[in-house]
């Protein structure tokens, strides 16, 4: 990772700098200990302010939960807020960013778009350029791999509406963040940065050794830290990219009584045996389902849902199963959960989602829209992704 080869260097790159930090608790280094200890006790290295994005420096903060400028108690060190519900940018201010010579972006994200992680990397990297404040990003793992790619291009109007929607990218994209990095400062019209601030711009990347773009998160050696309070290992990642979005609209839940978050399914309007059935029928290639049941929340009882294992991961496909759940969702619930959905739920599925013509194509067509039509044109979009992106890699 990152924070290790800049820790091998002696923190040669940060001496003599006053620094801000930008990361939360799964940024640590291979022996687990926190990036804000690490650079804290650097020799040579003033780190000055922490900077935190969703969920907070430590994990404490509910998932789309604003929270203001702080002291982080740990440390006795400012912590400013990129998440505060009122900087509705989330770009680090003038004042913010005053007496820091670089800033330090740390951040474990999950390889999908509607993480907002690089979304934060990619407006804090605005503020920076605006404020004359180099960036320096330790890069870490994508934990899906460098070459799965999957899902939805986003929509060229949306770009730079939300924190979900900074890059044009797949749903599934395949870039570290040191990778997103790069692709923002150099393609700085395209993400609605000012080319002129980008072109001035310090960015500098510390990557990886030894990390492969065909590696997956288990075949690094490192321990997952949880990067938010839903996705506490890896199995949680693989079930993020697979049902995040199936799951955000209509009776489809992830989890499963309370456990098994993102990996295991439910309906509430539909009997766990006709479930099972409708998902077995779907033949989706490298996966497979079994029936699961857990603890409730409600004492006494128990959930019941099925487990989604990967059985291939050559042939599993990310994304697919979330699109056929949308599609399952209309002909088997009691109404149309895509129809006159509130105008706040609509923003976020849709920002998330990145894709206009779908969303309106289920609240029209219901149960007859063509999911399979949309793959394929995916398909083809993320095959020219995948080789358009190549000039950005570092691996």
């Amino acid at each position: 990772m990152g924070i290790d080869v800049l820790e091998d260097s002696n923190f040669l790159l940060l001496r003599g700098k006053r620094i801000g930090l930008l990361t939360h608790p799964a940024g640590v280094d291979r022996h687990g200990t926190p990036t804000v200890e690490v650079l804290r006790h650097a020799p040579g290295v003033k780190l000055v302010a922490l900077f935190a994005t969703e969920h907070g420096i430590w994990n404490n903060v509910p998932a789309g939960k604003p929270f203001p400028d702080t002291q982080d108690p740990r440390t006795g060190l400012p912590v400013y807020s990129l998440y505060d519900g009122k900087n509705v940018h989330h770009v680090p201010s003038g004042a913010q960013l005053k007496g820091i010579d670089a800033l330090v972006i740390d951040l474990q994200d999950v390889g999908v778009r509607s993480y907002t992680f690089s979304g934060t990397m990619k407006r804090a990297m605005e503020g920076c350029f605006q404020h004359g404040v180099e960036v320096i990003v330790l890069d870490r793992p994508n934990p899906l791999g460098g070459i799965k790619v999957s899902g939805p291009p986003l929509d060229p109007n949306l770009v730079g509406i939300s924190l979900v929607c900074e890059f044009p990218v797949p749903y599934v994209h395949g870039l570290t963040m040191g990778e997103l990095a790069r692709l923002a400062k150099s393609t700085p019209g395209v993400l609605q940065i000012n080319p002129a601030l980008a072109a001035k711009g310090r960015l500098t990347v510390v990557s990886m050794v030894g990390w492969r773009r065909t590696m997956r998160w288990t075949e690094t050696g490192l321990t997952w830290t949880p990067t938010s309070p839903a996705v506490t290992d890896f199995a949680s990642v693989v079930g993020y990219a697979m049902t995040g979005l199936g799951c955000e609209l209509g009776g489809f839940k992830h989890g499963v009584g309370s456990q098994y978050l993102f990996r295991g399914i439910s309906n509430q309007f539909v009997k766990p045996d006709l479930l099972a059935r409708e998902l077995h029928a779907l033949h989706l290639p490298g996966i497979n389902f079994r029936q699961i049941s857990a603890p409730s929340s409600h004492p006494g009882q128990a959930g019941t849902g099925q487990y989604i294992e990967v059985t291939d991961w050559d042939d599993w496909q990310p994304c697919d199963l979330s699109f056929y759940l949308m599609r399952l969702a209309c002909r088997l619930e009691p109404r149309n959960p895509f129809v006159n959905v509130p105008k706040a739920d609509a923003s976020r599925f849709l920002h998330e989602m990145g894709c206009a013509a779908l969303f309106h194509d289920l609240a029209v067509n219901g149960p007859r829209v063509d999911i399979e039509g949309y793959l394929r044109k995916w398909d083809v979009e993320d095959r020219q992704y995948r080789e358009a992106s190549r000039r950005f890699w570092l691996y």
